[in-house]
């Protein structure tokens, strides 16, 4: 007597395989080249205050008095800096990286009478806020100019 073998049916077997190809593809697009890595650009929100500009970047598990560096110049707001990778000791190995690391270079635009005493920089839970004072371009003081009449000279005429 011959036994049939069958084979079991497993209605999520081309989703897993597909779930594995798509994990493979990402893995090897935004980790596997090494490229990614060195494009570590910190997100930032620029929001008015009022007639201050506030700058927020998100720099989580930075040592900023270290490794970060805020300056005005040419009137620009350049904010440089560097993420270095921890290592860890472990038996296993990284499997995934997400973090990026390497060094950045944020730039803003600033309006010609900004200063750098207008600039101040603050640092509290893993974003960078920097605070640009007054940046609204001073109005000037209305004044009055007097309107002076000029006649044409008469020949003849004398003042």
């Amino acid at each position: 007597m011959a036994i049939a073998v069958r084979s079991m049916w497993d209605p999520f077997g081309s989703l897993r395989q597909f779930d594995s190809e798509f994990d493979t593809l990402v893995r090897r697009a935004f980790a596997g080249n090494g490229m990614s890595r060195a494009a570590f650009v910190p997100a930032a929100d620029v929001v008015r205050d009022g007639g201050d500009v506030v700058v927020t970047l998100e720099l989580p598990g930075i040592d900023v008095e270290k490794d970060v560096e805020v300056e005005v110049a040419d009137r620009r707001l350049l904010v440089t800096g560097r993420r270095h990778e921890e290592t860890t000791e472990d038996e296993g190995g990284v499997l995934v990286r997400e973090t990026r690391t390497g060094e950045f270079r944020r730039e803003f635009a600033l309006p010609e009478h900004v200063t750098a005493d207008q600039v101040e920089a603050g640092y509290d839970r893993g974003l960078l806020e920097i605070r640009v004072r007054d940046v609204a371009k001073p109005k000037a003081e209305p004044r009055r100019i007097t309107v002076r009449a000029e006649r044409p000279a008469v020949e003849g005429e004398t003042e």
